[in-house]
């Protein structure tokens, strides 16, 4: 399936009540992509070892959703394969006493990834304009001016050399609801559970009004976001691996170019 299945196009209003979070682009299961899941992997790591050689840019992939969409679930199934030693982890949980005395992108803007790295934040600087505006600490005025101060934040980020992944999967009320109860039911699973996931499951509407929002008010050409259907977990996994190999081949990356002429003369000393 062509990356653009997913991509949606900045300034494209978005309802996501519309969207099919059971979409599987009539692929029936993980048996009959899992060779092309294969393929994908080998390829995203071939693409990071050419990232972390030339140490010029870097990639951040930020994954947002809602409550059981599986985030961590992405970073372990579908970028799993990727070398820990150029792939670091962020997760953004509520703001510490440090963090909650410096502007809302402090902390987002110290965990982006070096260049020659790829880094993942699960969850991220867009909660301070979702969870936030739910529980109105801040109102619809100060979103827009956060959404102004994003959009120039990655700018920043993009001028510096990164590149910019935004990655939404989308599920439905009953999935989250199956999960939930999963959650308690299962004793490996059980340490999961929260019991703010249940206030925050009240709130559903008004997430999906304040993503409907971010996506169009915060989608750029350089920095889309990327909307995945996530009722089905190897679906998931399979559409973020497409997105992912196919963000960094954009990126015509290349091995470092070397010194043929040097190189030979260092050959002739070990024969």
């Amino acid at each position: 399936m062509p990356n653009s299945h997913f991509r949606w196009e900045p300034g494209k209003k978005v309802q996501l009540s519309n969207l099919d979070p059971n979409d599987t682009n009539a692929h029936h299961d993980r048996e009959e992509i899992e060779p092309n899941m294969a393929r994908l992997k080998e390829r995203l790591q071939e693409l990071q070892n050419m990232l972390y050689a030339t140490k010029q840019r870097s990639v951040l992939f930020v994954i947002q959703g809602m409550d059981c969409s599986g985030k961590d679930g992405v970073v372990k199934q579908a970028l799993g394969c990727l070398h820990p030693q150029g792939f670091q982890v962020t997760s953004f949980r509520t703001p510490t006493e440090e963090e909650a005395s410096h502007d809302f992108l402090w902390r987002a803007h110290k965990a982006t990834p070096a260049k020659g790295m790829i880094g993942a934040f699960v969850r991220s600087y867009y909660e301070d304009v979702l969870i936030t505006r739910i529980h109105r600490l801040i109102d619809d005025s100060e979103a827009k001016q956060r959404f102004k101060h994003i959009k120039h934040f990655e700018k920043l980020l993009e001028s510096n050399g990164v590149k910019i992944v935004k990655i939404f999967l989308h599920i439905s009320q009953d999935f989250q609801l199956a999960k939930l109860r999963n959650r308690l039911k299962d004793p490996t699973k059980r340490w999961k559970f929260d019991k703010n996931d249940l206030v925050e499951r009240e709130s559903w509407d008004e997430y999906q009004a304040a993503y409907e929002d971010v996506i169009k008010q915060c989608s750029s050409e350089s920095a889309p976001w990327y909307i995945v259907p996530a009722n089905h977990r190897w679906y998931r996994d399979w559409a973020v691996l497409q997105i992912a190999v196919a963000a960094l081949e954009s990126m015509d990356l290349t091995y470092p170019e070397s010194d043929k002429e040097f190189d030979d003369k260092l050959l002739a000393t070990l024969e």
